[in-house]
Order: structure tokens, then sequence, then C-alpha cells
């Protein structure tokens, strides 16, 4: 049967602080390994916790921040949409103009008649493309698309953008050209200017909805950024504090080996009766 080894006090005593002074030097090289002074719940689980609580809702947040860029791009395209629908509007309105000023002179149809109505249809049919095609990942808020967007977690804050008809035979109301007479050319440049009020009443509440979307883009963006700060402030280590401690444990450790072995010479001596 093995003998069980006897230490004197003074052996043990100065153990037992090396064995502590290891244990704080691990702790603090874990610290300095990974920057946090709480690396789990053994550490300090109410600091612990409460940083998984803030980092869980800054990535929840994370994820509907990538959903709020995305409707502001929606946005955007159907604003982009809606100018060039103007621009072409604007277009339209002069040769609805043309072909009254013609008619007047002629007291009947224009003269160029079939050439100004042929550049009407031609232009009918791109503010219909652009309508079609002012679209983005399947939304087309210029085609009766609906865009929905969450602003937080659970779902109580949100907005909801429906869209609207803009083809010609949709909410704009272009009819095809007709300028055989001064009359229809006047009700031409009538479908137009409302069609015109239509669609500028619309850009601005597009670009009302777009401020609102970019607002709370850049508020959560801020509030994620507070949230990861306050997690990090719960669990991260000050390096130059752990710095400090290391190279005094290290020296502690030095002098306590020191001190063990200067026990140690006690029961050496021992040795020099024989």
């Amino acid at each position: 049967m093995a003998k069980e080894v006897t230490l004197t006090a003074a052996l043990r005593t100065n153990l037992l602080s090396l064995q502590g002074t290891q244990k704080l030097l691990d702790q603090t090289q874990l610290r300095l390994a990974t920057g946090k002074k709480v690396n789990g719940a053994l550490d300090n689980a109410n600091s612990f916790f409460a940083s998984q609580s803030l980092t869980n809702r800054a990535n929840d947040l994370s994820r509907l921040l990538d959903g709020i860029g995305q409707a502001a791009q929606t946005l955007k395209a159907a604003d982009e949409g809606i100018k060039t629908m103007t621009a072409f509007l604007e277009q339209m309105q002069a040769v609805a103009q043309e072909a009254l000023d013609q008619a007047n002179a002629a007291g009947g149809a224009p003269a160029d008649i079939t050439s100004l109505q042929n550049s009407y249809d031609e232009l009918i049919d791109q503010l219909d493309s652009v309508a079609t095609d002012a679209g983005y990942r399947g939304t087309n808020l210029l085609a009766q698309g609906t865009l929905s967007v969450t602003f937080n977690e659970d779902g109580s804050s949100s907005l909801t953008i429906a869209g609207v008809d803009f083809t010609s035979g949709g909410d704009l109301g272009i009819s095809a050209a007709d300028f055989s007479s001064a009359t229809a050319a006047e009700a031409a440049l009538n479908e137009i200017s409302a069609a015109l009020d239509l669609a500028r009443a619309q850009a601005r509440a597009f670009g009302t909805n777009l401020n609102i979307i970019q607002t709370r883009e850049d508020f959560t963006q801020n509030l994620i950024n507070t949230l990861k700060e306050g997690s990090d402030k719960l669990v991260l280590a000050d390096n130059n504090e752990e710095g400090a401690k290391l190279l005094a444990l290290q020296t502690q450790q030095q002098l306590g080996i020191t001190s063990l072995s200067l026990a140690s010479q006690a029961q050496q001596s021992v040795l020099s009766l024989f």
C-alpha cells in the first residue's frame, strides 16, 4: 500500500497560494485572449444573461434592418417611375397642345393629325411600360403592389403602403389619341392635366413614406449600436487592466515558487543529519 506524503504547514500554505495564483493567471489569460471579463454564466450570471438579451435584440433588429432598407429601395424605384412618367405626360401635354393649336388654326382637324396621334400613342405605350417596369424584387407600387414594412421585433410598429395602377387605362385615365377636333384635343389636355395632378400627389405620398422609412432605418441602426455598446459594457474586459494583472500575477507566482523553495529547505536540512 502506497504511503501518503505528508507536507509541512509551510509547504502546504505556499502550495495553496501558488494554486490560487495559477487560477487567477488562467482567468486573466482567458480574459486577454477573448477580450471579455465575463465569458460564461459562471463568471457573472446577471451580466452574462443581460448581455445575451441585449445582443439577441440587436441581432433581431439587424435582420429587420435589411427589410427596412429593401423597402426604401422599392419606394425609390416607384418614385423614379413616377418621375419618368411625369416627363412622358408633359411630352404628351405638349403634343396635345400642338394638336389644339393646329385644330384652332384649321377650324377642324389638325394639319398633322396622323403624326400627332402616332406620337401621342407612342408616349402612352412608353407610359405603360414604365408603370410595368418600376418594380423592385417583385413589388411594383405603380402596378397595384403593396409594401409592408416591420420596424420592431414583435411587429407592433409597421407601415403598409398601398400601390396604385398607373397604367393609362388605370388610375391615370388616359385615352388613346383623338385629335379630330379642337374639342377632342381639349379633352386630351384635360385628361393629361388630371393625370399629372394625380402623379404629383402620389409622388408626394411616396416621398413622405420614404422619409418615414429612412428615418426609422437610421433610428434602428442607432438603436442596434446602442444595444451592442450596452452589451459590451457588461462583458468586455479592460485589456490595460488585465495586462497589468497578468504582470502582477506572474511576479507573484515567481515569488511563490521562491517561497515554496525556501519552505522545502527545512525538510532538506534533515538529510544533513544522516
